[in-house]
């Protein structure tokens, strides 16, 4: 099975009040663990490539691995998609090399030039049959390339204007969600008031969260008691992210748990079996960590299994 749209997965999922995963993918793995907790979960997926893993793995080694994982089983639906690409040049090459979705991200310039940078993208993807993701607001936190020390909130009316003048196909919203391993200081909270505003002046228009982990306090202790010092990390509860899904929410971005999941996995065996220096031994319970983590993303947060 060739890959495929957000367009049909997106249809689909608001149509059913459920989220397609969007998985940060940087190595072989990390799209095993990912593909293995989608076809045991019956599950569409999408595996995102940020600028970062581009440049760590190679856009042409990603998609042959992508491409590999799907001989392996054709059933699932899988969407690769370009997180947070930073330029018309680089959403131009993702899709000449075959993506299917490009995030154009221009929430740090000003509206005016956003919808310029955004329009110029979807010009270019549209006749090519790519889909094209843009952001509207800011996310606190950091993300590679991707900072800021603020939230700015979406605005509702700015978000119709946006989506109007750009011809975008989906819209990253900020609603108090951020980048990294720590999203809160205090009490988690999300503006749901908002989200719902912007649902109903764009209805049946998928929306998007980034910044999304949970930010698994297994993993954060695993890692801490082999050596690692990931002190005070704290995510978006998972009852918050299943709400949302159920509210023109149709793709919720996880990174920092897969991270997570995988470090903590090879820091433990590491620990345990000091002995041994062969990177299969400590990479295959790291996939399987991986495996898990995403499986249960999918059952518990996304509500998405089943429905390949």
């Amino acid at each position: 099975m060739p890959l495929t749209s957000p367009k049909q997965m997106f249809a689909a999922a608001y149509a059913g009040g459920y989220a397609i995963g969007a998985f940060n993918v940087n190595n072989m793995e990390i799209i095993q663990g990912i593909m293995g907790a989608a076809a045991a979960e019956k599950s569409p997926v999408i595996l995102q490539v940020s600028a970062g893993a581009r440049q760590y793995a190679g856009q042409g080694y990603i998609m042959k691995l992508v491409e590999a994982a799907l001989q392996d089983d054709p059933s699932i639906p899988v969407v690769v998609h370009l997180d947070h690409g930073p330029s018309f040049e680089m959403c131009r090459d993702c899709i000449d090399g075959g993506f299917t979705s490009v995030m154009i991200d221009g929430s740090h310039l000003p509206y005016e030039e956003n919808i310029a940078l955004t329009k110029q993208v979807a010009d270019y993807a549209h006749p090519r049959g790519v889909w094209v993701e843009a952001e509207l607001g800011k996310l606190a936190g950091i993300e590679e390339h991707v900072a800021s020390a603020e939230h700015v909130y979406t605005d509702p009316d700015q978000a119709v204007d946006f989506v109007r003048r750009t011809g975008c196909d989906s819209l990253a919203v900020a609603i108090g969600t951020s980048h990294g391993a720590y999203k809160f200081k205090g009490e988690a909270r999300l503006d749901f008031d908002r989200l719902e505003t912007i649902s109903q002046k764009l209805p049946g228009y998928p929306l998007v969260l980034h910044g999304a982990s949970s930010v698994p306090q297994e993993f954060v202790a695993l890692c801490n008691k082999y050596g690692g010092q990931v002190g005070g990390a704290k995510g978006v509860p998972e009852d918050m992210l299943r709400k949302a899904a159920g509210m023109g929410v149709c793709k919720i971005n996880v990174d920092t748990d897969i991270r997570l999941a995988l470090t903590a996995s090879i820091r433990q065996f590491l620990a345990e079996h000091p002995e041994q220096f062969d990177p299969r031994a400590y990479l295959k319970p790291a996939r399987q960590a991986v495996q898990d983590m995403v499986a249960h993303k999918i059952r518990n947060v996304m509500g998405s299994s089943g429905k390949a």
